[in-house]
């Protein structure tokens, strides 16, 4: 958890507060947005990140992505 930014921080905190930690419980960036409170550009590159570090898992759906914790 150490080598995340603090905008990753606050996106990671987002996801547990919505209860999106499984792939039955997904989450849109819209509203991971809306609740870590960060302009859309940053928490979309906070969610990249933590994807990237795999920390969240990127699930592509018909009409919006989800996302979900993975650690």
């Amino acid at each position: 958890m150490a080598e995340l930014t603090p905008n990753a921080m606050k996106v990671y905190d987002a996801l547990k507060k919505l209860g999106a930690t499984s792939p039955d419980s997904l989450k849109t960036a819209d509203d991971i947005m809306r609740t870590s409170r960060l302009p859309k550009g940053m928490a979309n590159n906070a969610l990249m990140e933590l994807v990237a570090k795999g920390y969240a898992k990127r699930v592509a759906r018909e009409k919006a992505a989800g996302y979900y914790v993975t650690k």
